[in-house]
């Protein structure tokens, strides 16, 4: 492909299924997941058959839910190179679990994943982006548990998730005893506030022109641009569930773009994963300026 920029942006994905998601939970519980049609494999692997056809790799946050499931999946994203880390195992809030249960939630992720692919699970990403300010202290155990990075912080504000005082590029958080480089979801500055752009709902609602724009943007200040899609959103003929007006509009606005779109992205800016990212930086460069 053509028209790549020069800048080396992170790509990641977070791997639930269309019915596992926050908005759809009033009308999905837990104990039903077991009833519902699962299009999170053949979905998976149309993102899987792009990302080979321009030889792109990214960070796969997978659900422990599903891993425990599908492990077949799991070895084929890690089989492809990409990079295989936590998203929880239930999807649940952070902010509404309590600190043991979090922990709980978190080693169940950790062992069902490495006990697939055999290597060590470094990284995590909160369920809807829910370490807020109620619950920062998720920081401190993902830390106790041997987490090397995060990606959990959106500097906006959002009435499921989002730390709008959060430094809007990686940066390395640190408490008495460990440290841990947060990967926080790219937002642009625009008049002073924080403006998402770059990847769910937004990156699908948006025009592509002013999504590329914000890339260019975070690249000019010399940062990655954090792109995050799910693989339901691959789905446009996904069943249809009811819920709320304003989530039903979250979760299903413009499904028929996110391929257009993500192909866009892939042809115009460079992409790598987490891991991938992390280990070409140095540390003096990841951290300045924040």
């Amino acid at each position: 492909m053509t028209g790549k920029m020069k800048m080396q942006n992170i790509l990641t994905i977070d791997v639930e299924d269309y019915f596992q998601v926050e908005n759809l939970k009033e009308t999905v519980k837990y104990s039903d997941w077991e009833k519902y049609e699962c299009r999170v494999i053949k979905n998976t692997d149309k993102v899987l058959d792009i990302l080979d056809r321009y030889s792109t790799k990214a960070t796969f946050f997978v659900l422990g839910w599903l891993a425990e499931r599908y492990p077949e999946l799991v070895k084929k994203i890690d089989g492809a190179g990409h990079e295989i880390a936590s998203h929880g195992y239930a999807h649940n809030l952070i902010y509404e679990q309590s600190q043991e249960d979090f922990r709980a939630d978190l080693r169940r992720s950790k062992t069902i994943l490495e006990n697939i692919i055999k290597h060590p699970i470094v990284g995590y990403r909160a369920p809807s982006y829910s370490i807020t300010k109620k619950s920062v202290w998720a920081l401190d155990i993902l830390m106790d548990e041997g987490f090397e990075y995060d990606s959990s912080l959106f500097p906006i504000y959002h009435d499921l998730g989002g730390l709008p005082d959060a430094k809007r590029y990686p940066n390395e958080i640190r408490n008495n005893r460990h440290s841990i480089i947060e990967i926080p979801i790219s937002t642009v500055k625009i008049v002073g506030k924080n403006i998402p752009f770059s990847g769910g709902g937004y990156l699908r609602l948006l025009p592509y022109r002013l999504i590329r724009w914000a890339a260019k943007q975070v690249n000019r200040e010399g940062y990655p641009v954090v792109i995050y899609l799910h693989p339901w959103e691959f789905d446009k003929d996904q069943p249809r569930i009811k819920t709320g007006r304003i989530k039903s509009f979250r979760h299903y606005v413009n499904l028929h773009k996110t391929v257009e779109k993500f192909k866009k992205l892939l042809n115009d800016f460079k992409f790598t994963s987490i891991k991938d990212f992390l280990k070409n930086q140095r540390p003096e460069t990841l951290y300045e300026k924040n």
